[in-house]
């Protein structure tokens, strides 16, 4: 299979989809790897490194679609790329589609065949593609709060670890998730007082005996968060619902009853967000206030720590990249269940139940595909 690894073009996006030992490794299957020129130069990686590993160097986008069967990315394709996309192609990237009604149609109009890295889904309801940039993210959180928090940043002036003498900041996190425990745990480092909520009794009485004694576990509700918001310096925002919208936690009306100056972190926001004021924000120009809270919702928060970020990807995607390549998207999805919940948009059918409900689109199970 020919597979062209695209460079992003997502505003301030710097990671790439696959590093050069992920490149090597489609070789040694018998793949033909095309790589945009560049692609992998905001990671650390250079074009040497790509043809050492046995990579085509490929000067445009157009180029890579026209000539790849799968093409890969690491951000969802922009307008840019929508006339690019072919009839029967395999796009594999994060797609987030619940939250884009534009792209989902073009996908449906390309009769293309579109894999979402945050649907994958293993039997124990773990979501590999999403786990490690879940984790840089849930850490990162906890990094932009505190930094936001400065007075200098729009913050009011809370260390969150606090000093002898002046008690530590609250943060309360949303979701007891991949994303929520990374940032609960970075959060309690630092030593602040922790909030972590979550809906699952059986996941809260888990993390009760892995999380440090200043993080607290409570079941969450809407009189919950309507409390702990009033309480709190930093809100993360961590709910996930795979493939669906996020459900919208934090009202507007919360926001009055909060500190001025206190922060909150939509990690949420690649699923249109958890807070009801978010909006998606990027790296240049982060944050906005709404009623004297800031709001940090960058929509691709990992890609600030890049070379971390695209290891960390290549790690997870690359063992479903060269099965889908290896076997072809239908015999894949036959053969692991995994790969087959990655399904969302199969040629001009929209084969998951949670982009359906987001747009009120006819369902088509892929299984009717296959």
């Amino acid at each position: 299979m020919i597979v062209g690894i695209l460079k992003e073009i997502k505003t301030e996006e710097n990671r790439v989809c696959m590093t050069p030992i992920g490149v090597e490794v489609m070789k040694q299957n018998g793949h033909t790897l095309l790589v945009e020129v560049s692609a992998g130069k905001g990671s650390g990686f250079d074009d040497k490194a790509y043809v050492d590993a046995g990579a085509e160097m490929v000067e445009t986008a157009k180029e890579i679609f026209d000539r790849s069967d799968m093409v890969m990315h690491v951000k969802e394709p922009l307008s840019a790329e929508y006339d690019l996309i072919r009839e029967n192609q395999i796009v594999f990237t994060y797609l987030h589609l619940a939250a884009a009604r534009e792209l989902t149609d073009v996908l449906i109009k390309s009769n293309s065949i579109n894999i979402a890295y945050e649907t994958i889904q293993k039997t124990d309801g773990s979501l590999p593609l999403l786990t490690p940039m879940s984790e840089v993210a849930g850490r990162m959180a906890i990094q932009q709060g505190a930094k936001y928090l400065e007075m200098a940043q729009g913050g009011h002036g809370i260390l969150l670890g606090g000093v002898p003498g002046v008690d530590s900041g609250t943060v309360v996190v949303i979701g007891g998730g991949v994303v929520g425990v990374n940032a609960a745990k970075m959060a309690c480092g630092l030593g602040a007082k922790v909030y972590l909520l979550d809906m699952n009794l059986d996941r809260l009485r888990y993390l009760s005996d892995v999380m440090p004694s200043n993080c607290f576990l409570l079941m969450s509700s809407p009189a919950v968060i309507r409390d702990l918001v009033t309480k709190a310096d930093v809100v993360v925002g961590a709910v996930l619902i795979p493939g669906a919208k996020a459900p919208k936690l934090v009202t507007r009306k919360m926001l009055s009853t909060m500190k001025p100056g206190s922060i909150l972190v939509d990690v949420a926001i690649d699923q249109g967000g958890c807070f009801e004021t978010s909006k998606a924000t990027t790296h240049g120009d982060p944050i906005y206030t709404v009623d004297g809270v800031v709001h940090y919702c960058v929509a691709n928060m990992p890609g600030a720590v890049a070379k971390t970020s695209t290891m960390a990807l290549t790690n997870a995607t690359l063992p479903y990249a060269v099965e889908i390549a290896n076997k072809g998207w239908k015999k894949a999805m036959k053969e692991n269940k995994e790969i087959k919940l990655g399904a969302n948009v199969i040629n001009g059918k929209v084969t998951y139940k949670g982009v359906s409900d987001a747009f009120g689109l006819d369902y088509t199970p892929i299984d009717e595909l296959l």
